[in-house]
């Protein structure tokens, strides 16, 4: 995975954020630049970027926000959707979630945000990108 430029940027700076822990809708962001991000809480903890989370995607090969895989012919177990009990801003750069299956170390930057915006705008972009070998 690419190492993220901390530097502030237009696109990385968010001009609203709102965080919907009661609705449980997910997390929307209003950036400077006038592009809006939608995160659902699933695709929060599937990208969480803590340093376990990341070793753990990269060993099953999964992109940030992407959903655990079944093993083939395994049924699925029931777990709880993913929802923060609490999010807490980081500083001026990024959010912190505590989650409902007590996990919390992962830190979202505003950069990391934007670098994984599940819009199709930006999902193209990124396979674009992966293909020219960015």
């Amino acid at each position: 995975m690419p190492i993220l430029d901390p530097t502030p940027r237009l696109a990385n700076d968010p001009k609203a954020v709102k965080v919907n822990l009661t609705a449980g809708t997910g997390m929307e962001i209003e950036w400077k630049d006038g592009h809006r991000s939608h995160y659902t809480f699933q695709f929060l903890r599937d990208a969480c970027p803590c340093a376990l989370c990341e070793d753990e995607r990269g060993k099953a090969n999964r992109e940030p926000g992407e959903a655990v895989k079944l093993a083939p012919g395994a049924l699925p177990m029931f777990k709880p959707a993913p929802r923060p009990t609490s999010a807490d801003q980081v500083g001026k750069y990024a959010l912190r979630f505590a989650w409902n299956d007590n996990h919390d170390l992962g830190i979202y930057s505003w950069a990391y945000l934007r670098e994984v915006c599940p819009c199709p705008e930006c999902r193209q972009s990124h396979k674009q990108g992966s293909q020219d070998g960015h």
